[in-house]
């Protein structure tokens, strides 16, 4: 892919425990699957998606990393050229929620301190499961000072909105010269377009 084929590039990277559904939003997103029985991710996984917003074609290369403390030296080094960073933690585990200041710590000893996290509980399919409140994971967002949504993989709920939303705001980051617009090479995978015309807030 050329530079002339899009107006933006972005790597987004999935962080977060093992089995929160990090593919299966990956997945929910650029193919518009809810794999069934998905396995655990080993190392790191990768797919594209080129969207449109506003007129203006956006790539996004999302790497999907493996939740498992036994991968987490070869999950770190792809931090550090991460645009964003989507935190993910399953509502229905507790356990997930409490490691989100270890993967905090991560985020700052590893990645730029100009990425923009995003805190994202999935599986509110499973609401009658519950065991992270809205209202704590809100809270616990906001005096880290990031944007916080609640989504399902399965049922598709809110997850086009996490990454065209996330999109939004890197486009307006990258033109206030905050971020690197970096061009690469071309790769494989890539989605299928969608448009997108009225960016969210995202604050």
């Amino acid at each position: 892919m050329s530079m002339e084929d899009y107006d933006f590039l972005f790597k987004i990277v999935l962080i977060g425990n093992a089995g929160v559904g990090k593919t299966c939003l990956v997945r929910r997103f650029t193919q518009g699957l809810f794999p069934p029985g998905q396995g655990a991710t080993i190392g790191v996984d990768f797919m594209i998606k080129t969207v449109e917003i506003n007129g203006e074609k956006v790539k996004l290369q999302i790497w999907d990393t493996a939740g498992q403390e036994r991968f987490r030296s070869i999950t770190q080094s792809y931090y550090r050229s991460a645009n964003a960073l989507i935190l993910t933690y399953d509502i229905t585990c507790e356990e997930s929620f409490r490691c989100l200041p270890e993967w905090l710590r991560e985020i700052e000893q590893y990645a730029s301190n100009k990425v923009i996290t995003v805190l994202v509980g999935n599986k509110i399919d499973l609401a009658d499961r519950r065991e992270v409140s809205q209202q704590r994971a809100a809270e616990f967002s906001k005096a880290q000072d990031m944007y916080y949504l609640e989504t399902s993989a399965k049922e598709s709920d809110n997850v086009e909105k996490l990454f065209l939303d996330l999109a939004c705001r890197l486009i307006s980051e990258a033109r206030q010269n905050t971020l690197v617009n970096n061009v690469s090479s071309p790769l494989p995978g890539e989605g299928k377009s969608i448009s997108y015309l009225t960016c969210c807030n995202f604050n």
